[in-house]
């Protein structure tokens, strides 16, 4: 990963190839921010790059990496990368995602489509730079949705192959496993680390089929997110937040049991990766 000039902060946000995440690590960047910028593939990096600079942004402070988040062995070996270069990170931002896939999709690593994409990928990432995040008093934040509050997790049935499938209930499932791991986060995570979910905006970004909102501009939700990741701006650790308001989590998210049982899942995934 090649040096780059020496911003305020470092920051780190995924899906930069996506629309919310382009916002926000514009953002960042226009602030004097020092960015990593996650994209899926080199081809989407270099064009997100292409519009960063015509946007004003002076590439020696953009590092673009790549990982694509239907495969965890991308993500665990750009995880691994960044863990033994990165002695400290001042954010990171989980923006990349995806709407809940259309019809049942399994990835190769065997795990229903939008879970991954959504919830194990991020999850992975963000355990691997903890302790990074954790020497800078660095902030996670991980851009969930208000649907989260009408998600249920069955770890048996996570293709709803049992069930009816429907695009939204497998979306609301990968986000309220988001929003359940950051609370976990930020009560078991090493110190010095704080940790939020947002729902960002007024509509749901990732999905723009639910209405119309697909040109709607992303300044607004993408000024969110800046201000929970400023060191200055007071935050619960854990908390969920609507726009900059902080506000009540589904039952599963308060609930420390239920977050146990999707930890102790999700880190024997990660024991035996």
């Amino acid at each position: 990963m090649s040096e780059i000039v020496s911003g305020d902060r470092l920051v780190l946000v995924t899906g930069v190839d996506e629309r919310l995440g382009y916002a926000t690590a514009l953002r960042f960047a226009a602030e004097g921010a020092s960015l990593i910028a996650h994209a899926q593939d080199q081809q989407r990096a270099e064009r997100t790059l292409d519009r960063l600079v015509a946007d004003g942004i002076d590439p020696r402070t953009v590092r673009l990496v790549t990982a694509d988040f239907h495969r965890l062995d991308e993500v665990d070996a750009l995880a691994a990368r960044l863990r033994t270069e990165l002695c400290a990170l001042d954010a990171l931002v989980n923006a990349a995602a995806m709407a809940g896939a259309p019809g049942r999709t399994r990835t190769e690593d065997g795990f229903e489509l939008t879970f991954q994409v959504n919830y194990l990928a991020p999850q992975r990432l963000t355990m691997a730079l903890a302790d990074a995040l954790a020497a800078a008093r660095g902030r996670v934040v991980n851009v969930t949705s208000k649907m989260h509050a009408g998600g249920n997790i069955d770890y048996s049935d996570l293709d709803r192959k049992r069930g009816h499938y429907t695009p939204t209930a497998v979306y609301a499932q990968s986000k309220l496993a988001l929003t359940m791991f950051t609370r976990s986060l930020a009560e078991t995570g090493p110190g010095g680390l704080t940790a939020v979910s947002v729902h960002p905006g007024e509509f749901e970004i990732d999905m723009p089929q639910l209405r119309s909102c697909a040109d709607e501009p992303l300044d607004e939700p993408a000024a969110v997110i800046a201000t929970l990741c400023a060191p200055q701006t007071a935050v619960v650790d854990g908390g969920y937040y609507i726009g900059t308001d902080l506000t009540d989590p589904a039952g599963l998210v308060r609930n420390s049991r239920a977050r146990a049982r999707l930890a102790s899942w999700s880190n024997e995934l990660l024991v035996s990766a």
